[in-house]
């Protein structure tokens, strides 16, 4: 059984047919731009949620869990994303205030790593938030919190049918790595 399950998913298709162009030569040099660019072309090409990423974690016992959120904002602070505090991910973030998230767009075979520190942003920030939920019917949560990771890393990453994908990566303190 696990042979043939093996071959099943050797076969399943790849990539689409048409791939998108991508040379991290005329990256912009601020990888929220870049972000920005490939979000509205993913949107573009018919993605749904686009802004959905999995957000991955790990507790006080070190042991890593993953989920899927939607990213906020883009400033300053960092790239949002919100949870209760008192969820699993909320108690993960107060015991291990780093995070990593991760975009998929499979129209485009394009990825977006994003990775480093999380801080909590205002009470302010967060109530705001829950206000404009679509569900948001006026009460309150004071459990409810905006976090920013603030990247030490983000990496964007184009399939091609050569498997000759592109990585094109921004840290802090570098030159971007085209490896």
């Amino acid at each position: 059984m696990s042979e043939s399950f093996r071959r099943y998913l050797r076969a399943l298709p790849d990539f689409p047919d048409n791939l998108p162009d991508f040379d991290p030569a005329v990256a912009p040099a601020d990888p929220a731009e870049l972000f920005r660019q490939w979000l509205g072309e993913a949107l573009a090409a018919g993605e749904r949620q686009p802004h959905a990423c999995s957000v991955a974690t790990v507790g006080a016992d070190a042991q890593p869990s993953s989920r899927m959120l939607i990213l906020k904002d883009i400033d300053d602070d960092g790239w949002h994303i919100a949870t209760s505090r008192t969820s699993r991910k909320g108690q993960e973030l107060a015991a291990t205030p780093k995070a990593a998230l991760n975009f998929y767009w499979p129209l485009q075979a394009r990825q977006v790593r994003v990775a480093g520190p999380v801080v909590e942003l205002s009470a302010e920030a967060s109530a705001a938030d829950w206000a404009a939920r679509p569900a948001a019917d006026g009460s309150e949560n004071p459990d409810w919190q905006v976090y920013a990771v603030q990247p030490h890393e983000v990496e964007f990453w184009q399939a091609r049918h050569d498997r000759r994908h592109v990585r094109h990566r921004y840290g802090r303190g570098q030159e971007p790595d085209l490896r």
